[in-house]
């Protein structure tokens, strides 16, 4: 049995995304992990590198995704 096309292509368009998000996540998480491990090194009282890793791997992440939605959607055309 073949699927339509329309059927594939939403099923081709969720793997898309849900890969995006498990990437966000893995660069969020990096992240955070990287600047808590800092923070433990230097006996840090304040966790002053966890919250400016923190705060830079969020914004890598989002910039991210927003390259790929647009690297998507000019594929899908």
């Amino acid at each position: 049995m073949e699927q339509s096309p329309k059927k594939e292509n939403s099923l081709n368009s969720y793997a898309k995304y849900s890969s995006i998000a498990f990437q966000m996540f893995a660069i969020i998480g990096i992240g955070s992990f990287i600047g808590v491990k800092i923070d433990e090194y230097y006996g840090n009282k304040n966790n002053l590198w966890t919250i400016i890793l923190s705060l830079c791997s969020t914004i890598l992440a989002v910039v991210f995704v927003i390259r790929r939605i647009i690297a998507n959607s000019k594929d899908d055309k």
